[in-house]
């Protein structure tokens, strides 16, 4: 596993002086074996999840607009959501 693969994305967060701030998390899922339903757990809880199917069927789209308290959280659910086989991270 990259650990600085995220290092970008907490040094971006971490320059934004509003906290807590509105953050859009976006997935791209395989729809299959309840994989939606796992990135959907890891999500947090409070926030406006949509889904989005592709033409295939074959993948779905996730996106959750949720308020986030710090980089570390935002980072901390992408790296869970990134470990998920098959999903991509937007």
């Amino acid at each position: 596993m990259n650990i600085d693969k995220y290092k970008n994305l907490r040094y971006r967060l971490m320059e934004t002086e509003s906290w807590p701030l509105k953050y859009m998390f976006k997935f791209i899922t395989p729809n299959e074996e309840g994989k939606v339903d796992q990135v959907k757990a890891l999500l947090p809880k409070e926030g406006e999840v949509t889904f989005k199917h592709t033409a295939s069927l074959k993948h779905v789209s996730v996106t959750c607009v949720a308020l986030m308290e710090s980089a570390d959280k935002i980072v901390e659910i992408t790296e869970k959501v990134d470990k998920i086989e098959g999903v991509i991270v937007l």
